[in-house]
Formats: C-alpha cells, structure tokens, sequence
C-alpha cells in the first residue's frame, strides 16, 4: 500500500466536506466518479452524481454555516480500487444567524475508491447515522424529514 495513495484518498474525503460546508457544488461534484452507487439512507440512493450534488446543494443552499467533521480513515488500497471507513460528525446551523435550530448527527461512511484518470474518486457510499441530537423546532422537523441522513 502506497502512503501517497493513502494521502490523496484522504483529500478526496475533506474535499467532500469542504465542498459542503463552503457550498462549493463543483468541488463536492469533483468527489465522485461519473457513475456512482450511493446510498444515503433516508435521502435515497444514487447512481447520478450530478442529482447527488444538486440535492446537497439544495438541502444545505439556505442553512447557515455547516460544519462535517470526516476522521478515523482506515483505507485499504488493492491496486486502483480502496474500501475506506471514514467518521463523520456533521453540525448543521440550519438557519443563518440562528443558534437555536440545528442538527447534530454523528456516522460514518464505508466508501469504494477507484483510480481514475484524475485521481482518486468515490464510486460506492454507504452512509450510517449512528445518533441525531437537534435544536430548536426547526431542526426537529428536518430530522423528521431526514435531513440528519444526509451526513
């Protein structure tokens, strides 16, 4: 297993929540492989990564700031594919200016890697949401909904 392999398959990961938490739409897209398996529970399962994107896009467009924390990456590389664990916590501020109504949700994800032509690239997600603390009433209807599944 190479250790620079290991290196660019972790930037991929805080490029996901980077992507996220600074709305960055084309640098979260820039995660995934043209065609995906994606299955964040609540909120569905895709194949398309640009459906994938737009919905992040639409679920985070008028929250205030958000804040996914990825740690704990074990990653395994055999030749251009890697299976990864990583945990996410995910703080979500779902109103700007607003202290009182967030989401609070703890997972992690078990990713497919491949190497692609531009780097390492998620193909396959499975997302996990081990516990959703919320604030506000807000946030209870948008864990009610599923938001909190969206790690």
């Amino acid at each position: 297993m190479d250790a620079a392999d290991q290196e660019q398959i972790a930037e991929v990961l805080i490029r996901y929540a980077t992507g996220i938490d600074s709305k960055n739409w084309p640098l979260l897209r820039s995660c995934w492989t043209d065609e995906i398996d994606v299955d964040y529970q609540q909120l569905g399962r895709f194949t398309n990564p640009d459906a994938l994107t737009d919905l992040m896009a639409q679920l985070h467009q008028n929250m205030g700031p958000t804040y996914h924390r990825m740690s704990n990456f074990v990653i395994n590389v055999d030749g251009d594919r890697a299976t990864v664990r990583s945990y996410v916590h995910a703080v979500l501020m779902l109103r700007p200016g607003d202290s009182t109504n967030w989401v609070d949700a703890l997972g992690h994800y078990d990713d497919v890697f491949v190497r692609t032509r531009d780097g390492w690239r998620i193909r396959e997600r499975v997302s996990r949401t081990a516990r959703t603390l919320t604030g506000g009433d807000l946030a209870a209807g948008a864990a009610a909904a599923g938001v909190e599944g969206q790690l």
